[in-house]
């Protein structure tokens, strides 16, 4: 009978230890997903960055006097490219979003430049490089939401160590259906 007690104690430590194993590595594993959707995030940003300083000097070709827009589109790049962690990074997108709006406001008021083949080229990639930021930006929050709340409920709690709840990578501003489009 003694035997059988150990055998059953063993059993249940052994299950125990094995569960608190299994739910260390998940949230190891949500802890990784989350810095590999930064890490998308991160990529789709760059690819834009990387595409404003070739619209800005098509916009510059046509309407070089509009100096001060040109220059926040610029002063925004590079506030976003500096951002580190998700709250910068969302302050520096909406920086960018409301430059790039007043970017395309401007170009608005020149026919030539809209008709522009390396213009319309450049605003086609931008849109397709918004909606591919505003995907990353789910994927990334999702595992956030997924993340926090494995190391905010029980049994997680109990094992989440020194981690602490991730923040979401929000814009303010933008509507949160749709990605930012621009339209001519």
């Amino acid at each position: 009978m003694g035997l059988i007690i150990g055998l059953v104690l063993l059993v249940v430590v052994v299950g125990l230890v094995g569960y608190a194993i299994a739910l260390w590595n998940k949230i190891v594993r949500l802890s990784n997903r989350i810095d590999n959707a930064w890490s998308q995030i991160d990529v789709q940003l760059k690819r834009r960055f990387d595409l404003i300083p070739n619209l800005v000097e098509t916009v510059k070709g046509y309407a070089s006097h509009e100096k001060e827009t040109l220059e926040k589109v610029t002063a925004a790049r590079t506030a976003g490219m500096n951002a580190q962690g998700p709250e910068q990074a969302a302050q520096a997108e909406n920086m960018l979003t409301g430059a790039l709006k007043s970017l395309f406001a401007v170009a608005e008021q020149y026919p030539d430049l809209k008709a522009n083949q390396n213009f319309l080229a450049l605003q086609e990639e931008l849109t397709a490089t918004e909606d591919k930021i505003a995907y990353s930006r789910q994927f990334y929050n999702d595992a956030v939401l997924k993340f926090n709340n494995m190391i905010q409920t029980f049994p997680g709690l109990l094992l989440k160590g020194s981690r602490t709840p991730r923040e979401y990578f929000e814009v303010e501003g933008l509507d949160r259906v749709n990605a930012p489009q621009v339209s001519f």
